[in-house]
């Protein structure tokens, strides 16, 4: 995936399913940034971003109050992170997002514009938006390979 994949998504699932489509195609080690404003489908991304790699997807919730979650088994273990309730400043060191990728996990990272730049560039980008003129339902989701 060299250019940007970006589609249109009706609905919750098309959402999932356009997660479980990356989490099929991604490698050990890969670092998912997700990008959008609450409510924009972070959370249902991911839930098939975990089917994608061989996980349940109802086993997956936002990890907005305990920061991360791991989700062990699966083709690829996946660790959830979300940095919504990441303090101004606060470092990602402790979150284990190294150790993750080190051991070969995928992560996903809710709110991934707030990881360090290094992070960031070597992520795969996942932005959601509304689609204007497609109803409330509808998201814009747009998939860029790491820089």
């Amino acid at each position: 995936m060299g250019d940007p994949l970006s589609s249109l998504c009706r609905g919750e699932d098309a959402t999932r399913d356009a997660g479980r489509a990356l989490g099929e195609a991604l490698e050990p080690g890969a670092l998912v940034a997700l990008e959008g404003d609450l409510g924009a489908g972070k959370t249902v991304f991911v839930r098939g971003l975990a089917e994608g790699l061989g996980h349940d997807p109802e086993a997956v919730a936002s990890p907005s109050f305990v920061l991360a979650v791991e989700h062990p088994g699966g083709r690829i273990p996946l660790l959830h992170v979300d940095l919504y309730r990441l303090a101004a400043g606060a470092g990602v060191d402790d979150l284990g997002i190294d150790e993750a990728l080190g051991r070969g996990w995928v992560v996903a990272v809710e709110w991934g514009e707030r990881l360090p730049p290094t992070l960031r560039h070597a992520a795969w980008r996942v932005i959601l938006g509304p689609a204007a003129g497609h109803g409330d339902d509808a998201r814009a989701v747009t998939i860029l390979a790491p820089a």
